[in-house]
């Protein structure tokens, strides 16, 4: 028979966090693929399991996803952990994830503790709609495009950031974005927890005079779908009614289908947008 990936959440900081499920599964499988086996020792010694363990990391996520695949498919059971939190989520996970499903191996994930959701729970902003980016890539280019793309972003955004980037990484934030509504989660479970809810002009004055300390996950509020629209609505305001409809009709719209969508960027009726036109043409 064949083996399964387990995906098994551990603490993020309070190993009170870890469930009976992922003790037992830690303790049941043939062998465990760790982020870092070092920091995974501390907690397999902490709840006296023996299983071994064998790295599973960033650097040789490809290799060794397939090495273990194998021995999947050979009958092996293999617990897949992060260094902390639920693996898959910012981490090498996923590789081994689309790995397994490729070759017909059943994969399951054990819930249990997640940084992003624990944040975006005790952030104050709305919940029930986030979009998650992780640490923002260092690569100037795509930093640039997500940024690009955060000015539109409606929704609550949850981004990872390490104490040291932190005052930098909140700067070009405001740069980017402007005023926004921002909560700094800190050592999440941990003894020196703490949450703050704070303007990004703020918090940029703040971290000014206090040194960051611990990990930080930042939770952002999106832009509301009022401002957008008042954008939108300054940028077409630029043209003039019938230069509107007619970079409209110039994509092959009908006349009427233009109309509306005039109407719509401006925030009037149709009606209004006839009469204009009907005037310009007489």
């Amino acid at each position: 028979m064949q083996g399964m990936l387990y995906l098994c959440a551990t603490p993020i900081g309070n190993l009170e966090d870890i469930t009976f499920r992922v003790l037992r599964t830690l303790k049941e499988v043939d062998l465990i693929a760790a982020e870092d086996t070092r920091n995974t020792i501390k907690l397999l010694n902490h709840f006296d399991i023996k299983t071994p363990m064998t790295s599973y990391h960033e650097y040789n996520k490809i290799d060794k996803a397939a090495y273990l695949v194998d021995k999947m498919l050979n009958g092996t059971n293999i617990a897949l952990v992060t260094d902390a939190g639920t693996p898959g989520i910012s981490d090498p996970g996923e590789e081994i994830v689309r790995q397994a499903y490729a070759a017909g191996i059943e994969v399951t994930s054990l819930p249990g503790a997640c940084a992003c959701i624990t944040a975006l729970t005790m952030s104050g902003l709305p919940t029930r709609r986030f979009a998650f980016e992780a640490f923002l890539p260092h690569d100037k280019k795509e930093r640039q495009l997500i940024l690009e793309n955060l000015k539109t972003e409606t929704r609550t955004v949850v981004l990872y950031e390490a104490p040291h980037h932190l005052k930098a990484t909140l700067t070009e934030l405001y740069n980017a974005l402007g005023e926004r509504n921002i909560t700094l989660c800190r050592e999440l479970t941990k003894i020196h927890e703490n949450a703050q809810l704070l303007t990004l002009s703020t918090a940029v004055e703040y971290f000014q005079e206090h040194a960051p300390k611990g990990e930080y996950v930042l939770v952002l509020e999106g832009v509301a779908q009022e401002e957008l629209d008042a954008q939108a609505r300054a940028k077409w305001e630029t043209m003039s009614v019938p230069e509107h409809f007619q970079y409209y009709l110039s994509q092959n719209l009908t006349k009427k289908d233009a109309m509306k969508k005039v109407a719509s960027d401006r925030g009037v009726s149709k009606r209004d947008i006839y009469q204009i036109l009907l005037e310009e043409k007489e």
